[in-house]
């Protein structure tokens, strides 16, 4: 399944209102729980801090694909979310990410996150893309971009 095929508008917000790392995470996960597709926030939030204390998931260009897997959803759930201003994230070059994928996968679905990690680290190789989706008003464009209408 691609990643597009995952994504509608009801689980992507921008912009986001948090200014801390675990506030984005926080707001990433309460999306997807709004959206109906987690069984317990909180066990989720714990398990993803969880994962963010073994390493950060801040990577480069102004993103964050936070991660983990978990019990509390059947199958690969993504949520996206864009905060134009930047939050410190413990990224790879230091700088604020912008740009944040939190993917959720049961436990016995390593292949499909995997392959999300992997469409993610595709899409987000141009950095005209990623200034054009930082600048998206809302999710609709959002999506519009994100499956090249």
């Amino acid at each position: 399944m691609a990643l597009i095929d995952l994504i509608t508008e009801e689980v992507v917000k921008t912009p986001l209102v948090s200014t801390t790392k675990p506030e984005i995470i926080r707001e990433l996960i309460t999306i997807l729980a709004d959206a109906g597709k987690l069984r317990n926030a909180e066990r989720v939030y714990d398990t993803v801090m969880t994962r963010e204390d073994r390493g950060s998931t801040g990577l480069e260009s102004g993103i964050a694909v936070p991660h983990c897997k978990t019990d509390d959803v059947d199958s690969i759930t993504i949520a996206i979310g864009i905060s134009p201003s930047g939050v410190e994230f413990d990224s790879l070059d230091g700088k604020p990410a912008q740009i944040f994928f939190l993917i959720l996968a049961p436990p016995s679905q390593s292949g499909p996150h995997i392959e999300a990690l992997s469409e993610i680290a595709r899409l987000c190789r141009s950095q005209a893309f990623l200034r054009t989706l930082i600048a998206s008003r809302d999710a609709k464009e959002i999506l519009e971009l994100i499956r090249g209408d």
